[in-house]
């Protein structure tokens, strides 16, 4: 056989992988071969595959009569909206998925080329973990991918997708990526599996219980997205690198808006409900101010007293980050404290302005939060926004309260424009709180106890819960009518189009991790 005839016959094995039988198998359990994905994922006929004929190296237990080219990967680079992106999908059906000496250094070699070239890298996973036949060397793969991932991390985004199974020490790549795609029913995470949990604590849990997309993408918070399949997972990364740039040194990718810049929007005058106690959606007034509607929400399912995602004013892409008083009145606790923060410092890194829409009564009281640490945690989220050098602009639309409304993106933490509506409340404490202290004495001597509380709580929200008194302080910049919200918004944006700010010099913080 000449070299040509060589060359054709390994190409051609690469391409089947495990074979026909085993990619049928893929297909019956629901899930899509490593290649169909990419086609998916990537722009047509932009894919250029590298090391499709990398083999293993080990010539233990037999392996070395199991040789099969591109020994579980494929790796390469494509286009994806007509932009360079790097990608590796890992293949279930050679050896499933198993991470060896030789199909680490493909990614790692995949990771150095985006991280040279400026350009997002997208991983598929979907793996049984590492190849025991190889012994620490797939160990030593695993930190060799950790080392990239860290070192890349606010320099290119990074995606992982989880496609399948992705347990042990497998789970810390995409842990450090930006965003953790899941998908439903056929693909989890976990540190230590459900066998291995219940012969050392004795919990009988299932492996979807214990690491399913659900789970992550409600109780843990490690799954920013879930889909119902492959096809929509693939078509949701692609959606959300319409909002993100290449890199740290590029603007985020602006598209022509026909949505007016302004636009008035009468809806926003009656949305905060009279009655200070009665929720409203948050997520409505996101969408009745940014361009035509589109939010592109990240971890809707986690938190959900807090909102995050990717919007676009004026054509410009903006991290939106909001109270959603429909949920626990919009409080922040440790989790929502968390989301918050590495959303607004992933924004900051790749140079995505900051839209915060504020309507906070506190912080979520009780022992459970005390305990659980929500001093360090919500010091996240204001360390998060003190940091952020990138354009920030705060709308207070009704509750801004005491140690919360300092951390929600207020003047003090260099936030360049802050606006409030006529229904902001802006103290140290609720009104009904404050006069159960300020007023505690009259209250006691009071006949009509109930009838003097309510007019003292009347009274302290006039004079004290109200925005005039921080906007007379310069703390707010105006008070607006709710339907100009989005073209003060935007005239905003553009004034603050080329801002530069500056951290002191310093290696980097410690953030209270």
């Amino acid at each position: 056989m000449n070299r040509l005839e060589e060359l054709r016959r390994r190409h051609a094995a690469a391409e089947a992988g495990g074979g026909a039988e085993r990619r049928e198998r893929q297909h019956q359990a629901g899930k899509l071969s490593a290649r169909e994905r990419i086609e998916l994922l990537l722009d047509e006929g932009t894919f250029e595959e590298l090391d499709k004929l990398v083999r293993h190296r080990c010539r233990d237990f037999g392996m070395d009569e199991q040789l099969i080219d591109g020994d579980g990967f494929v790796t390469g680079y494509g286009e994806i909206h007509g932009r360079l992106v790097y990608v590796f999908a890992q293949d279930f059906t050679v050896f499933g998925g198993s991470l060896s000496e030789a199909n680490a250094q493909k990614i790692c070699k995949i990771m150095d080329l985006a991280l040279k070239n400026g350009a997002p890298v997208i991983g598929l996973n979907d793996s049984g973990g590492a190849r025991i036949q190889e012994g620490v060397l797939s160990l030593a793969g695993y930190a060799e991918i950790f080392l990239r991932n860290t070192l890349a991390s606010g320099v290119i985004p990074q995606i992982s997708a989880i496609m399948g199974p992705c347990a042990g020490g497998a789970v810390y790549s995409p842990a450090i990526t930006d965003f953790v795609f899941m998908v439903d029913g056929t693909s989890y995470m976990f540190v230590t599996g459900p066998d291995v949990i219940k012969t050392v604590t004795h919990e009988d849990v299932t492996k979807e219980k214990l690491g399913g997309p659900v789970t992550h993408n409600t109780v843990s918070g490690v799954g920013h997205f879930i889909a119902p399949d492959d096809a929509e997972c693939l078509r949701m990364i692609r959606q959300l690198l319409e909002y993100l740039p290449q890199n740290n040194r590029e603007d985020p990718p602006r598209k022509p808006c026909t949505d007016p810049a302004d636009r008035q929007e009468p809806r926003l005058d009656t949305i905060v409900p009279e009655d200070p106690t009665l929720p409203y959606d948050m997520k409505e007034v996101i969408r009745l101010v940014v361009d035509d509607g589109e939010f592109f929400e990240v971890h809707e399912h986690f938190a959900r007293n807090l909102v995050v995602g990717f919007a676009r004013l004026d054509g410009r892409p903006v991290g939106v980050v909001a109270n959603q008083p429909a949920h626990l009145a919009g409080c922040l606790d440790i989790n929502s404290s968390v989301k918050g923060a590495r959303f607004v410092r992933f924004c900051d890194a790749f140079n995505i302005p900051i839209l915060t829409f504020e309507d906070v009564p506190g912080f979520l009281p009780g022992t459970d939060q005390e305990y659980g640490g929500i001093i360090r945690h919500g010091a996240k989220l204001l360390y998060a926004y003190a940091e952020a050098t990138v354009p920030k602009i705060t709308v207070i639309t009704r509750k801004a309260y005491g140690g919360a409304y300092c951390v929600m993106g207020s003047k003090h933490l260099r936030t360049d424009v802050n606006y409030a509506w006529p229904t902001a409340e802006i103290a140290v404490m609720g009104p009904e709180a404050a006069v159960e202290i300020v007023y505690r004495r009259e209250l006691a001597a009071a006949s009509d106890r109930e009838a003097v509380r309510r007019q003292k709580i009347a009274e302290f929200r006039d004079r004290f819960a109200n925005p005039f008194v921080a906007a007379e302080r310069g703390f707010v910049d105006d008070v607006i009518e709710p339907r100009q919200t989005r073209p003060r918004v935007i005239r905003a944006l553009r004034m603050l189009e080329n801002k530069v700010d500056t951290m002191p010099r310093k290696k980097h913080g410690n953030i209270p991790l």
